[in-house]
């Protein structure tokens, strides 16, 4: 158990550097939008921002927009902008190709040199990525606190400590089945960069999907193939609860893919 153990720990500390800097900007985000948010109710300008928005972004946002605009909507923004969602994707989809970056510089072989079991490989990698996102969600949200009670005024509403709880455990769901999405191709490929491409261009792809079918009917038929489509952040912003059927999707994509994973990685040559 120690030399799995060992693994984890190596394994974090490559990563530590980048996690540590995507979590502290991720929550001074959380702390700017609070300070944009305070301005916006301070000066009543959340009716006059909601009137510059062009149609086809209230045709997308649907019933959600009114409830995005205004404090509450402005706070929770962080944990579903694409840029965040695209940055943590991309994490995601960075750790999940780990093991195929490991074996394209040998380093494969040394670890499995050692008496090691090789599916350690995959579950050190999913327990490095549960413990990344965990680790930077709670940064994220510990900025969210911060720019509340100290920066918020207290005779506004709020988001609920439940809501920003729910779009946080929503946007860790969406890394684990990107991050289990990357680790199957990567299981599969004999470069890292590529692997990462394919997950990531298939990523942007999805999320395409899902905007475009969110605004035109048509592409409605073919949107459930996106995970994007399972990720609902804009209806606990209206005050519906999380989805269980979405999350169990999520869960099951992610569930699929680790094990694609493990079967994979288990027969496949890590000669380099």
């Amino acid at each position: 158990m120690k030399t799995p153990l060992r693994l984890v720990v190596y394994s974090l500390k490559r990563v530590r550097t980048l996690v540590a800097a995507m979590a502290l900007l991720l929550a001074a985000f959380q702390v700017l939008l609070i300070v944009v948010a305070v301005s916006i109710q301070s000066s009543n300008s959340f009716e006059q921002l909601g009137g510059l928005m062009p149609p086809f972004v209230r045709q997308l946002l649907g019933p959600s927009f009114l409830s995005f605009m205004s404090f509450s909507g402005i706070v929770c923004l962080g944990y579903f902008d694409p840029a965040v969602i695209g940055a943590v994707v991309g994490l995601a989809i960075a750790l999940g190709t780990m093991p195929t970056s490991e074996i394209e510089i040998g380093f494969m072989d040394l670890i499995l040199s050692r008496p090691i079991a090789r599916h350690w490989i995959i579950t050190r990698s999913i327990i490095v990525l549960m413990i990344c996102t965990a680790t930077m969600l709670v940064i994220m949200m510990l900025g969210t606190w911060v720019g509340l009670n100290f920066i918020a005024p207290k005779d506004v509403a709020w988001p609920s400590p439940h809501l920003i709880l729910s779009l946080a455990l929503n946007l860790a769901v969406l890394m684990l089945c990107w991050n289990a999405i990357a680790m199957a191709i990567g299981s599969a490929a004999r470069r890292r960069s590529a692997a990462g491409g394919v997950a990531g261009l298939g990523a942007l792809a999805m999320f395409l999907l899902d905007y475009v079918a969110r605004a035109w009917q048509p592409a409605e038929r073919v949107a459930w193939i996106s995970p994007f489509r399972y990720y609902s952040p804009f209806e606990l912003v209206m005050g519906n609860a999380l989805s269980k059927k979405n999350l169990l999707v999520l869960l099951g994509i992610a569930l699929t893919g680790y094990t694609l994973a493990y079967i994979l990685f288990s027969r496949r040559d890590i000669s380099h």
